[in-house]
């Protein structure tokens, strides 16, 4: 079984340090919930992660499947097998969703092998039909323009079905409920609840409970300036949801971020 194991990253943004030593191990077939007040560095985990170019990694590593992803491109830590669910997907205009979707998939593989042609297009829409399936979604989707005049919901479906078309090992969700209501949350919740396996880590980052009453957790996590501060089970995220964060505060004397 494939982890991912954070060994005491550091991260800065425009020489501000952001992350301060953050350790964390998530593996295939588990929900890690990452929770945390606004500014604490949720999100500059999630980017760090996947490689983007504004954060920069004073110290530590990130090791999955024996190398330092740290040192990879996005593109090499999407083929390894993450994949980052963003908070706030662009729109693509003239893209299609099925058109996007069998690039991604037809760059992967021929990363994996460079004499790979693609799939073919019979069997691409084959697949793709099974996985809207699952997901409960309408087949016109696939014909839309990449988030082009999407709701919220409709972005959020569209990059749980990213995740389904690339079958990732560790999925990241940064705050995959923002700007959702309560309808389009247990959308969304449901397709990702459809594709958990034994081969998919999941890691969640939000800022309430109220996601995790539909993605069952097995371990939850508080970070609090630029640290992960204290872990444990599904419990944890109820006793935040019922006394915030200021318990916390106090016990870990948060210095400012």
């Amino acid at each position: 079984m494939s982890q991912i194991e954070i060994k005491n990253l550091h991260v800065s943004i425009e020489n501000k340090e952001i992350l301060r030593g953050v350790d964390l191990t998530v593996e295939q077939g588990k929900v890690h919930a990452i929770m945390g007040p606004n500014g604490t560095g949720k999100s500059t985990l999630a980017y760090t992660l996947m490689g983007h170019p504004s954060y920069t990694v004073t110290e530590g590593e990130v090791i999955f499947k024996g190398q330092n992803v740290l040192e990879l491109e996005p593109d090499e830590r999407s083929r390894l097998g993450i994949f980052l669910a963003f908070q706030y997907p662009v729109a693509i205009p003239g893209v299609t969703v099925a058109n996007f979707l069998r690039t991604a998939l037809n760059a992967r593989r021929r990363a994996a092998n460079p004499e790979d042609k693609g799939i073919p297009i019979p069997e691409f829409r084959k697949m793709l039909k099974e996985k809207m399936s699952l997901l409960k979604m309408d087949q016109t989707f696939a014909g839309r323009y990449l988030n082009e005049g999407f709701s919220g919901g409709e972005k959020k479906r569209a990059e749980i079905l990213q995740m389904a078309t690339l079958t990732p090992e560790i999925a990241i969700l940064d705050e995959t409920d923002s700007g959702l209501d309560i309808d389009a949350l247990r959308i969304v919740a449901d397709g990702v609840n459809a594709l958990m396996s034994r081969d998919m880590g999941v890691l969640v980052i939000t800022h309430y409970q109220r996601l995790l009453n539909y993605i069952k957790p097995d371990y939850v996590h508080v970070m609090l300036g630029g640290r992960i501060v204290e872990s444990g089970g599904p419990d944890l995220a109820l006793h935040l949801e019922e006394k915030g964060y200021e318990w916390i505060r106090e016990r870990y004397e948060e210095t400012p971020a």
